[in-house]
């Protein structure tokens, strides 16, 4: 630690929090040219202070700042207080530098939108809570940020409110993670039960003597899974990853920041910030890794039969994470983190070129409404072909580099999971191609249009649509070539391992122990550049070369097709079993029980009883003076008696 050294890592996430405030309370009477200097003025100002505080850091971490006492009770205390170490600087970084992007993006695709201003609030935001999850030094600020977070991602999935399903997928979002929040609270309620505290650094120093748990499950383990299950919920892995792609009503440069390139990493960030706890729980860790590994290959194939361009990444979203669940599972925590930082480029790139076809062609959404862009939007077109190239793995962009890495630190716990990993792979480089070849390549196939001859826009976002589609301007294009560079370049910090070796102060050496040759590595390498060539190439085949082929073999699957096309009917089961029964129960139980015959019937009787009594009582006002003369006496009359009485009793 370098007491000595005032970084005021504090200025970083409030620096958004002011652009919020500002925004939020002065944007609706302020000029959209206003709110654009605003946002984009406090989250770029967090960007470079992030970027200072990493210069002057840089040989001084771990760094602790101390902000104010919170809680005391007892033995128990809290601080609000910031931790800077090799793993929060690369988060920290992501999220300034991607989220700054996003926010310069976000100016040209909302600019039409009539809730500009509410838009940038809700942005900067979202950006307080998750730079403060980000620095947290214990797990109780984590969590406030955690749970910020979710309410941010709350506003702006359900931005366009008016529209039912972009309400209800905000709506499903927060009431999921909630299911995962309550796991992690439980397993927050044991550390603190147990270790008397919740600073990083103090319970990792009272797990370290303890000995791994190898005869059976214990305290490690049981808070190693409840910790998972918050993860799950926030990183939309099985069974709680349904919330993320009905999340895709929101805003495309929502989708860019919350659900690529930070918000969903919470939940891998959390696992890898505990690896000291994963470490001595190893049937938490094979949790870590099965649930990972699984949502890889699930998603994967459900991907493979979207037609909803945002749909696709979505579950490429998924597939991905599950990849950073897998490599924290065989405990290559740097493998993970690193995926985590490649992915937050080349799949913001997706998301934010995804945003600019949609632009182009009026809001449309539908790949099979495409087709033959590549000549409209030239720009869009090669900064989403290097992304594509990035996440399928291809040699030498970012993806490679982080997705080989884990793959052979896979290998080295079990084969089985270097199979699934190759094989999610091979799919996931399918169902990208498909995608690119869908939308650039073969005719357009034009706009749909209305009686008036205008393009259909999705609410809100104004009428991109100008007969034939158009190239975004220079606002929206430059974060996509600078992202384009990062989605090329930025997976070489990984050669010779020196990620892992930015990061071993933090984890160690990162990774299960090797146990192939040189030689060996290299093989694997080759074989994965083999397997994602061979999935663009099926693309090629199904939807350039013979595109009649993929509705003959959709019609010769026939159900196994309309499954997949389904998402396996999890929404379905998940309604029939949980939703459905909850619905009912609470029309029974608390409607019909609770509310109409517990408070409806109390208050309908105690009306009626004031009635009857007050029915009573009205006698007493018949208007005759000797009436009230005579009360009056006999109301003396008890009184005097009364004070007779008390006198005696004296």
């Amino acid at each position: 630690m370098t007491p000595n050294l005032n970084l005021n890592l504090w200025l970083i996430p409030v620096l958004p929090l002011g652009g919020a405030a500002i925004n939020g309370f002065l944007g609706k009477k302020s000029s959209r040219s206003a709110v654009s200097v605003v946002g984009l003025f406090f989250s770029g100002a967090a960007f470079a202070w992030a970027l200072m505080a990493a210069f002057r850091a840089w040989n001084a971490l771990p760094y602790q700042e101390y902000l104010a006492h919170w809680i005391r009770a007892g033995s128990f205390s809290v601080d609000f207080a910031f931790y800077l170490d090799q793993l929060s600087l690369v988060m920290l970084l992501v999220v300034t530098g991607v989220g700054f992007l996003i926010h310069i993006y976000s100016v040209g695709y909302m600019w039409e939108d009539p809730g500009y201003y509410r838009f940038f609030a809700y942005l900067n935001l979202f950006m307080f809570f998750m730079l403060t999850l980000v620095l947290a030094n214990n797990y109780l600020v984590m969590f406030i940020g955690w749970e910020g977070v979710g309410l941010a991602s709350y506003l702006l999935i359900g931005f366009w409110f008016t529209k039912d399903s972009a309400a209800s997928a905000g709506k499903k979002a927060f009431i999921v993670n909630r299911i995962g929040d309550f796991g992690f609270l439980i397993g927050l309620f044991l550390i603190i039960q147990h270790f008397g505290s919740l600073n990083f650094l103090e319970v990792f120093a009272r797990v370290q003597p303890i000995p791994a748990e190898t005869a059976g499950a214990g305290l490690l383990t049981a808070i190693g899974i409840l910790l998972m299950v918050g993860a799950c919920g926030k990183s939309a892995q099985i069974p709680l990853y349904v919330w993320l792609p009905d999340a895709m009503e929101g805003p495309t440069p929502v989708s860019a920041l919350i659900h690529a390139a930070t918000m969903v990493t919470a939940g891998v960030y959390m696992v890898a910030r505990s690896h000291v706890i994963f470490e001595r729980a190893p049937i938490a860790l094979t949790v870590v890794a099965i649930i990972g590994t699984l949502t890889a290959l699930f998603a994967a194939t459900i991907g493979i039969a979207q037609t909803d361009i945002k749909k696709v990444l979505a579950y490429s979203t998924v597939s991905q994470l599950g990849y950073m669940f897998m490599a924290c599972g065989v405990g290559a925590f740097s493998a993970g983190i690193f995926h985590l930082m490649t992915h937050a480029f080349f799949k913001g790139l997706l998301f934010l070129a995804a945003g600019s076809v949609i632009h182009s062609v009026g809001g449309e959404q539908d790949m099979r409404k495409m087709g033959g862009l590549r000549s409209y939007i030239p720009v869009t077109f090669a900064t989403m072909l290097i992304a594509t190239l990035a996440i399928a793995g291809i040699w030498p962009f970012a993806g490679f580099w982080s997705k080989d890495e884990i793959l052979w630190q896979a290998y080295q716990s079990s084969w089985v999971y270097w199979l699934i990993g190759l094989i999610t792979a091979f799919i996931t480089s399918f169902y990208m191609f498909r995608l690119v070849f869908m939308t650039f390549w073969g005719d357009y196939h034009g706009i749909q249009v209305d009686d008036h001859g205008r393009a259909h826009t999705r609410p809100g976002q104004g009428d991109h649509g100008h007969g034939e589609p158009h190239e975004s301007p220079m606002v929206m294009l430059v974060p996509l070539m600078i992202l384009a560079v990062l989605s090329t370049f930025g997976g070489l910090v990984g050669i010779g391992n020196g990620f892992e070796h930015f990061l071993a102060p933090v984890f160690g050496s990162g990774a299960a122990a090797e146990t192939g040759s040189r030689g060996t590595e290299l093989l694997f390498m080759v074989i994965s550049v083999a397997v994602a060539l061979l999935g663009a190439a099926l693309a090629w085949i199904l939807y350039v070369s013979k595109p009649y082929l993929p509705q003959k073999i959709a019609t010769a699957l026939d159900g196994l097709y309309d499954a997949v096309v389904n998402k396996y009917y999890v929404d379905e089961i998940y309604a029939r079993i949980f939703v459905r029964p909850l619905v009912e129960g609470s029309t029974r139980i608390l409607w019909q029980g609770v509310d109409r015959r517990v408070i409806d019937d109390t208050v309908i009787n105690a009306a009626q009883g004031a009635r009857r009594v007050s029915n009573e009582v009205r006698h007493l006002e018949s208007g005759n003076l000797r009436s009230y003369a005579g009360w009056i006496a006999a109301g003396a009359a008890v009184l005097i008696a009364y004070m007779v009485w008390l006198g005696v009793g004296q």
